[in-house]
């Protein structure tokens, strides 16, 4: 018995030597694990590209025709075959989610290295302190972004905007320094005064005033909606400045 015939596909992609479109090769494998057979028609200059575009009415490439009828970009492919597509000003929680869920296990593998099991006190201080120092990496790719949106809440960045500036520095280095266990009286008590007055700030936002706002704590180009998980990073700030200043020594003393 004779197979079906595979399911035929043509794609137009830029290919140049100095440019290939990332966009053109996440089509043409998207086709293949569709089970296409694709005719992959190279555009290999700029006259060649433009003179495809101006023939089409297109704007831009790759473009994609199934059965003789064009389908469109990549973004148009994912639509015919039924997947879905990104929306860029979309909101979404995965940012900082990735960002927990990383230095958890960060915080795992350096107890499981240094104390021979990943299932410590210690591994949960870490976990903390690598989120602090993570998420103000973040933030401190592009800090006036991030003041920009930082402005948007912050009661104390508010009345001082230089605050909005400074507060990536100050989460970063008590971060570091809680991760070493180091110069805990200087530490605790940053952490302590702006994961209150974040956490203070975020509760006002959302909770009282309920304003629909996107979060810093990811830097300022994210979209994070403010909320929940902008209040955890705060509260974990500050659970961590008073169990290093009050409970931490008493364990050590026990011991």
């Amino acid at each position: 018995m004779a197979s079906a015939p595979a399911k035929q596909a043509t794609i137009y992609r830029m290919v140049m030597p100095n440019h290939m479109c990332p966009y053109g090769l996440k089509a043409k494998d998207l086709l293949r694990r569709e089970g296409y057979a694709v005719d992959d028609r190279w555009l290999t200059t700029r006259e060649e590209t433009d003179a495809f575009k101006a023939k089409h009415g297109v704007r831009t490439t790759p473009q994609t025709f199934i059965a003789g009828e064009r389908v469109g970009g990549y973004d148009d492919l994912r639509r015919f075959l039924g997947r879905k597509v990104r929306d860029p000003k979309a909101v979404t929680y995965r940012p900082v989610i990735a960002v927990f869920a990383m230095t958890a296990l960060m915080a795992l593998a350096a107890s499981y290295a240094v104390l021979g099991t990943p299932f410590t006190v210690r591994a949960g201080e870490w976990f903390v302190a690598f989120s602090m120092c993570v998420l103000a990496m973040l933030k401190l790719q592009n800090v006036e972004s991030f003041s920009s949106m930082f402005l948007n809440y912050d009661l104390l960045a508010r009345r001082w905007v230089p605050y909005s500036y400074l507060y990536p520095y100050a989460e970063g280095a008590a971060g570091v320094l809680m991760a070493a266990g180091a110069l805990t009286w200087l530490s605790a008590p940053v952490a302590l005064v702006i994961g209150s007055i974040g956490a203070v700030s975020v509760m006002k936002a959302v909770y009282v005033d309920k304003r629909d706002l996107k979060c810093a704590c990811v830097g300022g180009d994210s979209n994070v909606p403010l909320g929940f998980l902008s209040l955890t990073e705060n509260l974990l700030m500050v659970a961590m400045a008073i169990w290093m200043v009050a409970v931490a020594p008493l364990l050590s003393i026990a011991h």
